[in-house]
């Protein structure tokens, strides 16, 4: 392989790293250890992965003769084989590639063990959209990588790209003992209220800022990606099955968070309960329905939730047609909360947390009637600005990441 072969690669490699702005960073940018060999990123569709690469590349190589960035669904690699680039690139100086959008290639898993087993000073940065492949891959490459999951923005994050400093992200423990005065330094100066308003209805993917469609838009093209183009890359559907899911979503979207009558839903679908579950279980390993029980649920073997919720509350204004406030907050709760710690349906209340704290989710008038006897439990409050004892707004949840 000569030069002229993948001159343009290198190209759109340099064009990506400098147009791509490091103002606001990612939460896991700084917790990543760059230094490890192989490097694994997932996580949803829109949520930044590529720009945290392109963000890395950008501040920690001025030589760039070191460094690739190529996405793996670039039409090149449909006559050409990613280990003759790999080659090309060791053995003219690089030390680092960047694959994005892994699952786009087929045995990907097996090209980055030969990365790391042949160039032994070789590091490899990838990215997949689709949780469900890197997690399969996960034990082929064993201790060779590391992997990190990049979710969705939190409210924190959210402040932060707004360009209100609101600090580092609080541990769920401190923000139980300390939310008054939390509140109170980060209410001093601003409106709280409408400005969490605003990050429930888009707030949640950095592309918000983005100019061209609507938001709305723009999420809806996502979640098509995933399930038009992400799931067939990586699990065996047809194109049936994938209408189906995406038909499923919608249902679901309109009814959550309460489970419908199963056998109904099949009909309604035309299917069976085995690949009605099969979607079910496909829609929360893409990241968009996650499933809410009493015990965490097993993805692989999964049996019927006691409750759906959508990821993120943008996703409810994009796909539902009614928002109701209560469901907005309860999924506001879950998301910020399920990408920190563990989530539980308990016996009384509404999310049982690691196993020790119990939460009920409301407006102003909640009361502890359902859970007043219970040992640790809280109210997250929506509407108000600062609580009092165990009685805690809503927003502050948003901070722990």
């Amino acid at each position: 392989m000569d030069y002229s072969e993948i001159e343009q690669l290198y190209i759109i490699s340099e064009r990506k790293i400098n147009e791509v702005s490091t103002a606001f960073h990612r939460y896991l940018f700084n917790q990543i250890n760059w230094e490890n060999r192989i490097i694994g990123i997932k996580g949803g569709g829109g949520v930044g992965k590529t720009t945290l690469m392109l963000q890395h590349i950008k501040e920690a190589f001025p030589d760039r003769n070191k460094v690739l960035y190529v996405r793996l669904d670039n039409m090149w690699f449909k006559t050409h084989n990613l280990m003759d680039l790999i080659e090309y690139h060791y053995t003219h100086g690089g030390t680092h590639i960047f694959l994005d959008e892994v699952h786009h290639l087929k045995h990907w898993a097996e090209y980055i063990k030969s990365c790391y087993d042949d160039y032994n000073d070789l590091h490899v940065v990838y990215t997949g959209s689709s949780m469900l492949d890197i997690s399969r891959h996960e034990v082929d490459l064993g201790r060779r990588q590391r992997i990190y999951t990049l979710h969705c923005m939190s409210f924190r994050e959210y402040l932060n790209f707004e360009g209100y400093e609101i600090g580092e992200a609080i541990s769920l423990e401190n923000l139980l003992k300390e939310h008054t005065q939390i509140s109170a330094r980060i209410t001093r100066d601003k409106k709280i209220l409408p400005l969490f308003d605003a990050y429930l209805e888009h707030g949640c993917y950095p592309f918000y800022k983005e100019k061209g469609d609507s938001f709305n838009e723009r999420l809806h093209g996502v979640v098509l990606h995933v399930l038009e183009n992400d799931l067939p890359q990586v699990e065996d559907v047809s194109y049936t099955t994938v209408e189906k899911t995406k038909r499923m979503l919608m249902i679901l979207a309109e009814r959550v968070p309460f489970m419908p009558k199963m056998a109904e839903l099949y009909r309604e679908l035309e299917t069976n309960r085995e690949n009605g579950m099969r979607m079910l279980g496909l829609l929360a390993k893409a990241g968009l329905l996650p499933l809410y029980s009493h015990e965490v649920i097993n993805l692989n073997s999964l049996n019927k939730p006691d409750k759906l919720y959508l990821d993120n509350t943008n996703l409810m204004y994009c796909l539902s047609t009614h928002i109701d406030k209560g469901t907005l907050r309860e999924t506001f709760f879950y998301n910020q909360l399920h990408n920190v710690a563990e989530v539980l349906m308990p016996k009384q209340g509404d999310f049982m947390i690691n196993r020790k704290y119990l939460f009920e989710v409301g407006g102003k008038g909640k009361t502890f009637d359902q859970i007043r006897d219970e040992p640790d439990s809280f109210l997250a409050i929506a509407d108000i600005e600062s609580g009092h004892f165990n009685r805690i707004p809503l927003w502050l949840f948003g901070l722990l990441y």
